[in-house]
């Protein structure tokens, strides 16, 4: 695999195949198997994810403001995809026949750094900055300015109007920022990992993959949340697991969707 910083020109236009829910399971299937078979590099990844999620939890309730859990556990999903570029190594190499050596793992990582990928990052952590500005409206609007900045409860959340009509309008924001940001890196990061294309390009991709297949993509954006959530409950162990068979899933969606240079 080619590593450079500008894509090459000239290159072909990645094209977009249809696909169907069974393409989806069939991927989640072999995410499974890939963390089967390599295991280290699944729980060297997901610990690393794992272990931010519990930081953050731990200094948000050392600084007495548990309320900012939620929102920022929603927006937390958004940067397991970056995290999850060593499994999509991990997995094009088990599908290339090659062998997966530590070095050559975390190497394509670090050179990852001259190419599109720190601009997609920038892009994902400008949608989060967007959602946390939103968190903080609603949260203002809801509670009331007096308590802004007192607010230490969670059971406000629950036993009060203001909180539940938070609980609705955050949930509908975040999803729609959420859905956003997943179109437009559903299949655009591996897209990057594994061709010389632009970041714009591998952008426009990722949202003809999901506009075009909205039954598949919807359905595997359902698995990714409802996975991930579950995870974090047991106080983030169970994203040990699911994030490496997310990671490894994404990989082989992403050959599912996008046609093989070349290919008619």
């Amino acid at each position: 695999m080619t590593v450079t910083a500008t894509p090459s020109v000239g290159a072909p236009r990645p094209q977009v195949r249809p696909i169907t829910r069974d393409d989806v399971y069939a991927s989640l299937h072999a995410g499974w198997l890939d963390f089967r078979a390599a295991p280290q590099f699944g729980l060297f990844f997901g610990a690393i994810y794992a272990l931010g999620g519990m930081a953050i939890f731990l200094e948000l309730w050392r600084l007495e403001q548990p309320l900012w859990i939620i929102p920022l556990a929603l927006a937390f999903p958004l940067l397991g995809p970056f995290l999850a570029i060593g499994l999509y190594e991990v997995s094009r190499r088990r599908e290339a026949g090659e062998p997966l050596d530590w070095s050559d793992v975390l190497g394509v990582i670090w050179r990852e750094r001259n190419r599109q990928m720190p601009t997609m990052a920038f892009i994902v952590l400008a949608g989060f900055m967007v959602w946390m500005w939103f968190a903080r409206l609603i949260l203002a609007v809801s509670l009331g300015r007096m308590r802004f900045a007192v607010y230490s409860d969670l059971d406000i959340l629950f036993t009060t109007g203001a909180g539940l009509g938070m609980l609705v309008a955050g949930t509908l924001v975040g999803g729609v920022i959420a859905l956003v940001l997943f179109s437009l890196t559903a299949v655009s990061l591996p897209l990057l990992l594994d061709r010389e294309v632009d970041f714009v390009t591998a952008m426009a991709t990722s949202v003809k993959a999901v506009t075009m297949n909205p039954a598949a993509m919807l359905t595997w954006a359902l698995i990714i949340a409802v996975s991930l959530a579950v995870a974090m409950l047991p106080f983030f162990l169970g994203l040990l697991v699911a994030l490496p068979v997310l990671g490894h899933a994404t990989w082989h969606l992403y050959r599912r969707v996008i046609a093989p240079v070349g290919a008619g």
